[in-house]
């Protein structure tokens, strides 16, 4: 294991997430205060997801989408409850401020694969485990190489690319070319 990873990649985390948190801290408390306002209580969505080695964490971000539910009191589809002032913060990816917290606690890295949800795991192959290898990141190579225009299975290869491949270099390019 590279020192890069060891130690490296934890003090780049927390050199850039701690200073980001302070200096964003205005925004976010504009965001949240909107998100009261247009949403209601609670702010901040929070959802098990699975970190490195598999370990759930809990990750917070801004809410974006109405509690609103059939008359069965199940929810309706996300596309159905996301908001137009939700629609605008995923856009901008202000709904991602909190996940900062998640970076500082250790539970994610800035840099990494996106944490999926916990009941994707069970269909994972062996080799799409390996994306566990490391801790999850706000962004990541699949992010930077078609987000969303890209299948799973291209976003897995993507991921375990990374996962191999890791170092200050590719963190870095990974990102300015987020910013």
């Amino acid at each position: 294991m590279t020192f890069y990873r060891r130690v490296g990649k934890r003090a780049l985390d927390l050199g850039l997430a701690v200073p980001a948190l302070i200096v964003l801290a205005p925004v976010g408390l504009v965001v949240a205060g909107l998100a009261r306002a247009k949403l209601g209580s609670p702010v901040l969505f929070r959802q098990e997801r699975p970190g490195r080695d598999g370990r759930i964490f809990e990750l917070i971000k801004f809410r974006t989408m109405t509690d609103v539910r059939d008359p069965n009191g199940a929810l309706l589809p996300d596309e159905q409850r996301l908001t137009p002032f939700g629609e605008r913060l995923r856009r901008a990816s202000l709904d991602e401020l909190p996940t900062l917290w998640n970076v500082i606690r250790g539970d994610m890295s800035l840099v990494g694969p996106r944490p999926l949800l916990v009941r994707y795991l069970e269909r994972y192959t062996p080799e799409q485990r390996r994306r566990h290898e490391v801790a999850p990141g706000i962004t990541g190579w699949a992010q930077i190489h078609g987000r969303n225009a890209i299948t799973w299975e291209e976003k897995f290869a993507l991921d375990v690319w990374y996962v191999e491949n890791l170092s200050l270099r590719i963190d870095l390019a990974i990102l300015f070319r987020t910013m």
